[in-house]
């Protein structure tokens, strides 16, 4: 399934010939993919794409079928995952000094690269990750953005005993399980109304959740947005300590709006989390194979890959969507 018009925003099944391998390059039997928030922003027009058309979708669980020159990490038949980071120089500053999510010459899978709302995709091995086994495809397709971008977002808030997470959904529901085996406290917030959000985020064990326009019980050390909404900014800086750190997880997100500087004053800090890094993978991948993690997911067809942007876009899904290939 591939953006092929812009103007549409409305992804169209295409056949897609099979390039030879580049050194490095493997081709997988696409066997899920999950539905990421960017995704829908690329079908939407708020992230231009380069080079239409585009296959979209970059939290890939796949099958190598195929191994280009140089090939060494895996063999055939083995199940890989594939995130957004498809791939970087090497040799920038940024990536020399452990930044590679930073690169300027980066490409990423399902925006400058065809991903995986496909039944084929090509990844680089050094780009690729060793899922857990005790997760299904579907289970472990959420990981690979959701899962990853959530972790390191958190990572951005080191010592924060009270988290609030604004956005349930795909990675917020992941990322309170991850916080809560790290000992904090989690504070969800939702969509006004959305209480299977918040029955989801009780059922896993976060102590309060309420929607984005109530305060916590108590204030927080530091948030993260999950959801694409830059007027929940402002809203989270009025609930944390004084130090305390909001972090922008979205690559894509609507303007923040002007708000009083006394609620930025006594060193509160907002940051955005760009990409992600291999060694982020392997720190969660490890963090997720000694933590079980619980996936909320619902499933959908390939060729319904249309429809489950549409509930995204509405708000119609609890936890995470999956495209079964």
């Amino acid at each position: 399934m591939a953006l092929v018009d812009a103007a549409q925003h409305r992804l169209q099944p295409i056949e897609c010939t099979h390039a030879p391998l580049r050194s490095g390059e493997q081709r997988l039997r696409v066997r899920a993919c999950g539905v990421c928030r960017t995704d829908l922003h690329i079908v939407d027009g708020d992230l231009a794409t380069p080079a239409l058309p585009r296959v979209p979708g970059h939290e890939i669980v796949g099958s190598v079928v195929e191994l280009g020159p140089d090939c060494r990490r895996f063999r055939v038949g083995d199940r890989v995952g594939v995130p957004w980071l498809h791939g970087t120089c090497t040799h920038c500053g940024y990536c020399r000094s452990g930044r590679e999510n930073l690169c300027e010459s980066a490409v990423f899978t399902g925006w400058t690269v065809d991903g995986g709302y496909a039944e084929y995709a090509v990844a680089h091995e050094d780009y690729s990750f060793v899922i857990p086994a005790g997760y299904s495809d579907e289970q472990a397709a959420p990981l690979l953005c959701a899962g990853l971008i959530g972790y390191r977002a958190l990572g951005m808030l080191p010592g924060a005993s009270a988290v609030g997470l604004y956005g349930f959904g795909a990675a917020g529901h992941l990322i309170a399980q991850v916080a809560l085996a790290q000992g904090r406290h989690v504070f969800a917030f939702t969509r006004p109304g959305d209480a299977a959000a918040q029955a989801l985020a009780r059922s896993l064990g976060v102590g309060w959740a309420g929607d984005s326009t109530q305060a916590p019980p108590q204030p927080l050390d530091g948030a993260i947005l999950f959801a694409p909404t830059g007027t929940l900014v402002p809203a989270a800086l009025q609930q944390i300590v004084p130090g305390g750190t909001v972090v922008c997880a979205g690559i894509h997100m609507s303007d923040i709006p002007s708000f009083p500087y006394r609620w930025l004053w006594k060193e509160r800090c907002v940051r955005s989390v760009a990409n992600l890094t291999r060694r982020d993978g392997r720190e969660f991948f490890a963090f997720a194979a000694t933590h079980p993690l619980s996936l909320s997911t619902t499933s959908y067809a390939l060729a319904d890959a249309n429809t489950a942007l549409a509930d995204l876009r509405s708000g119609r899904i609890t936890g995470a969507a999956v495209l079964r290939c």
